[in-house]
């Protein structure tokens, strides 16, 4: 019966790569995609930053001379 290379255990009749650490998987393309679309969706409901700091004050109509050409 040959050497196990490192990195390998026998399983019944072949070998298989031992499984590593698991690595921390980051977000799919697709995942990033619905993150997205959601935030870009709430900002279409909800809307962003709609605060009345932001508003500029209505203005104020001034004194205008009588109506009717006198």
């Amino acid at each position: 019966m040959p050497k196990v290379p490192d990195g390998y255990v026998r399983v019944r009749s072949h070998l298989r790569r031992k499984p590593g650490p698991k690595s921390a998987k980051g977000l799919s393309v697709w995942a990033i995609a619905g993150l997205c679309a959601a935030v870009w969706l709430w900002g279409q409901i909800f809307g962003f930053g709609d605060s009345s700091a932001e508003r500029q004050p209505a203005p104020k109509p001034g004194v205008s001379a009588p109506a009717g050409g006198q």
